[in-house]
């Protein structure tokens, strides 16, 4: 949540921002019930869509982590909703209509982060590894070594029958070396040269195999690049070096990414090596499981107690807009930021994007309560990558006309003007070399009526600046002090704090003289063009510039 001093923020900016903020959600959005219905409906509908899509042409809408996080939201509002039903995709788990039972079931694996992870190793003996393969889940059943029956995971206990096109894959053998009855369960992956997870997370290869597997009649290259992991043989031998080796002799390469736990190489070495260095297929974490397992006749399609996940850092992550904020900043220049229920990635906790521009805030019509994509831009930058889906209840807001705007307008508070003039405030401030006086200072100004002008804090006692929220008479002193050294910088950090365009700094000269340069002037000195020469002469023939000249003139302030 947003804390005191942004509730501040918001009843002084109050002209230019928009936030309608939605109430963060603790376990149940803050909506009426009928808003609540309404979109998960819609949630619903746009899940079909990526379902269908996926389905009927192996086309991927959204990427798979952010399909993942929209199903989980979508089963969270229907359980606020006190609807227990859970959405079944079309393929995101393998296209299932219910037609054939597993003959042992797909279990999904609980999610463990690094405590989890700690406590689960610590607490059991025999423990192995394999990367997470990112692809479909199918069921192999063979008799006497012939492959009689494939299964899609479909909802763990009841999948499609795939029998018929994975007899056609290349990478499942349709006989096996030995004449063997085999219950084998693994992963259809979309093959990859020298795949880095890292580099390359959002590589749609689950949605590849997904497509291939749903097409009518796909090509014979489209099925060569579907390979088979067996990550399971639930009635196999139940030591797990027996079960590789006969995996092996069975031509199956599950020993190449199988391997034992111990201190040198633990579970932490493993998952690091995998997501950094290359694999021929995508993964998204870690399985960890004992080598001992319960026996096929007593497996449901609930998590097992002896094996757990543990995914990679999400490379993305859904949230949900709690509101929009359109920031005038010192040039005139408006930035909409888009104000988040916190999410985290790389382990860094994000509440809020820049759109850069408000042609790209309306180019995605982003409003509260919209559920958008948020991603790390070179791991270090939050970035907005897309609209994932538009809420049903579209706020109206009012962005502040362009405009009205620019590098010299909102010298003084006017209504509208709070945004920039509090940047040009905090710019004034840095190049200056106030300590201790950032953006919160002059907020706090500002809100008591201390400073509405650029240059009102030359002449403040500090009885007034007491009057301002959380400046006490120590601070009080502090500020007055960092005013007066602030007098004596030099005429170029002047002329930079006051927002001068580049360019000035390359004259000798003091105000008088710089303000009496003409066009042609200021073009004859080094880097200054057309535009740049227009800008200086408007800046220095600004009424409120000249007005500023003249104040720092009688303060005493060199070169004016």
């Amino acid at each position: 949540m947003l804390g005191g001093r942004w509730v501040m923020k918001v009843g002084l900016l109050s002209g230019l921002l928009v936030m309608a903020f939605m109430a963060q959600a603790e376990e149940c959005p803050d909506w009426p019930q009928e808003q609540l219905a309404l979109e998960t409906q819609a949630l619903t509908e746009h899940i079909e869509v990526w379902d269908r899509a996926y389905h009927d042409g192996g086309e991927s809408l959204v990427a798979d982590e952010l399909y993942d996080q929209a199903l989980a939201r979508l089963e969270s509002w229907q359980a606020c909703l006190g609807d227990t039903t859970p959405h079944r995709p079309l393929t995101r788990v393998s296209s299932s209509d219910g037609t054939r039972a597993h003959p042992a079931a797909q279990r999904g694996l609980n999610k463990a982060d690094d405590e989890g992870v700690r406590r689960f190793t610590s607490r059991r003996e025999d423990l192995w590894i394999q990367p997470k393969v990112d692809g479909v889940a199918v069921t192999l059943r063979y008799v006497d070594g012939e492959l009689v029956e494939a299964v899609s995971r479909g909802d763990g206990e009841r999948g499609q029958d795939w029998t018929a096109r994975a007899r056609q894959l290349p990478a499942i053998p349709n006989t096996l070396p030995e004449p063997i009855s085999a219950l084998l369960q693994g992963e259809l992956y979309w093959r990859m040269e020298e795949h880095i997870q890292a580099r390359s997370p959002s590589s749609g290869a689950r949605g590849a195999v997904a497509g291939a597997m749903a097409q009518s009649s796909p090509e014979a290259a489209t099925l060569e690049r579907i390979g088979l992991f067996v990550w399971g043989w639930p009635d196999g031998p139940n030591d797990m070096e027996s079960r590789l080796a006969q995996l092996s002799a069975l031509g199956f390469d599950s020993a190449d990414y199988t391997y034992p736990l111990d201190d040198r190489r633990d579970a932490t070495y493993w998952r690091d090596s995998w997501f950094n260095g290359p694999l021929p297929f995508a993964t998204d974490g870690v399985v960890i499981k004992q080598a001992e397992r319960p026996g096929v006749r007593r497996w449901s399609s609930s998590p097992p107690e002896w094996a757990i996940a543990w995914k990679y850092p999400a490379q993305q992550a859904l949230a949900e807009v709690r509101g929009i904020e359109f920031r005038v900043g010192r040039t005139g220049r408006v930035t909409p930021l888009v104000w988040l229920n916190p999410v985290v990635l790389e382990g860094r906790r994000i509440s809020r994007v820049s759109l850069g521009s408000l042609d790209r805030w309306e180019s995605l019509d982003v409003r509260p309560g919209d559920q958008v994509a948020i991603t790390l831009a070179g791991l270090t930058i939050p970035q907005l990558s897309e609209v994932v889906w538009h809420t049903q209840e579209r706020s109206p807001l009012s962005p502040p006309l362009p405009q009205r705007y620019h590098l010299l307008s909102c010298f003084e508070l006017t209504p509208g003007c709070e945004s920039q003039l509090l940047a040009r405030l905090s710019y004034l401030g840095e190049q200056l070399a106030m300590q201790g006086i950032g953006e919160g200072t002059w907020q706090a100004l500002m809100e008591a009526g201390v400073v509405t002008q650029l240059l009102d804090w030359l002449d403040v006692e500090p009885r007034q600046l007491q009057q301002a929220y959380g400046i006490g008479e120590a601070t009080a002193a502090s500020l007055t002090e960092q005013f007066q050294v602030a007098r004596s910088q030099p005429f170029s950090a002047w002329l930079r704090a006051l927002g001068a365009p580049p360019g000035s700094e390359a004259v000798r000269g003091e105000w008088y003289e710089l303000a009496s340069y003409q066009r042609e002037q200021w073009q004859a000195v080094p880097g200054v063009g057309p535009v740049r020469a227009e800008a200086l002469v408007a800046f220095f023939s600004h009424p409120e510039v000249q007005r500023m000249a003249a104040q720092l003139n009688q303060a005493g302030v060199a070169g004016f």
